[in-house]
């Protein structure tokens, strides 16, 4: 499976296992600032939809539509999961739309913060950033959990791997 296909089915496949595990959490959990780098569960949660959303637009030449890195796009929980859901769906299949030229091409752009437009040298430099930003906030996250006495599911790309099978066609995933 192609690097970048595999990912992104990784990111959906993980996103539910989280937010499974998210939604042990009282609202009050959910919401109280625990001290993450964006506070809490809830606005580390909506800023990883949000950021996904910012660089997906921008991968596909939309306005990004985001004024800030700290927005809650979705206040309840069951919003934002419903939310992400879709959002994940949605970037399989972008992924899964891309060619080998794609991926090399740059990125314009322009910034949340300041003015001006960005070049980004290529769009799988992008891709990339989103699977490593991902992994570092659902870490946070994982880590809240267990803050919490929720034991976390194992959220290792090789569990997933394992999960859809040695031969596993892209984005089958067993239950």
């Amino acid at each position: 499976m192609d690097h970048f296909a595999m990912m992104a089915r990784f990111n959906r496949w993980v996103n539910a296992l989280l937010y499974g595990s998210v939604a042990q959490l009282s609202d009050a959990q959910y919401r109280k600032d625990i001290g993450l780098y964006f506070g809490s569960v809830q606005a580390t949660l909506n800023h990883l939809l949000l950021v996904d959303l910012l660089w997906t637009r921008r991968l596909r030449g939309e306005p990004n539509g985001a004024t800030s890195l700290t927005e809650i796009l979705h206040d309840d929980f069951a919003s934002l999961r419903k939310a992400r859901v879709a959002e994940d769906e949605r970037f399989v299949a972008f992924v899964d739309s891309l060619k080998p030229a794609d991926l090399a091409k740059a990125i314009r752009f322009k910034p949340i913060l300041g003015k001006g437009e960005f070049e980004e040298a290529r769009a799988d430099h992008i891709l990339a950033t989103l699977n490593n930003h991902q992994t570092h906030h659902r870490g946070q996250v994982h880590a809240a959990l267990t803050q919490a006495g929720i034991e976390p599911p194992a959220l290792d790309v090789l569990y997933f791997l394992e999960e859809i099978g040695a031969a596993g066609k892209p984005g089958t995933v067993r239950n």
